[in-house]
């Protein structure tokens, strides 16, 4: 009993600690234009949207992922993480992390994934198990665009700064965005 107290004291501490929720822009937010969106409207806890656009994920000619059945999460300061069906995506080119794992204190613990070509580097995650509030992530893999050439609706995505950040940046979004150096205490 004393272990589940402490997870989810430990979970319940790491949810509160966020001054950023999206409720309030700060001032050095960039405004939007237009028909673009600041990942400062976000909220947190995070929430998933689901987006209808094609998304293409390639590795030096080598076709990852195609889906138009995408999952974004959206949170305060990051750009979205795209997740992508697992049936749309080539299983055949991605090999588990055994020993590399993860916890979110909103998704609940991720499992890596590397490309047969390139294990030693992952490109990919996902939560066999998330916690309930993100069940709908459960069958999805997500990736990180600084390793892949992502795109969405034609648009090839920049990756978020940072190694640890997987936010996909589209034309569409402002920031600034979490992973710039300095950014950590958000």
């Amino acid at each position: 009993m004393k272990k589940r107290k402490t997870k989810i004291s430990w979970l319940q501490k790491a949810r509160e600690s966020w001054s950023h929720t999206g409720t309030k822009r700060p001032p050095f937010a960039i405004a939007p234009k237009k028909g673009q969106r600041s990942v400062w409207d976000f909220p947190r806890p995070p929430i998933i949207e689901k987006v209808n656009k094609p998304v293409l994920i390639n590795h030096k000619g080598t076709e990852i992922a195609r889906s138009c059945n995408v999952l974004a999460v959206l949170e305060t300061a990051s750009p979205p993480t795209y997740y992508i069906p697992k049936r749309d995506v080539n299983m055949s080119t991605l090999v588990s992390i055994p020993d590399k794992t993860s916890m979110c204190e909103w998704k609940g613990s991720a499992v890596y994934w590397g490309l047969k070509t390139m294990i030693d580097r992952p490109v990919a995650w996902s939560y066999p198990n998330p916690f309930p509030e993100f069940s709908a992530l459960k069958e999805y893999i997500a990736f990180y665009p600084q390793h892949l050439e992502c795109y969405i609706d034609g648009e090839q995505v920049k990756a978020q700064s940072s190694e640890f950040y997987a936010g996909w940046i589209t034309s569409d979004l402002v920031g600034p965005f979490k992973g710039e150096p300095g950014t950590g205490h958000w």
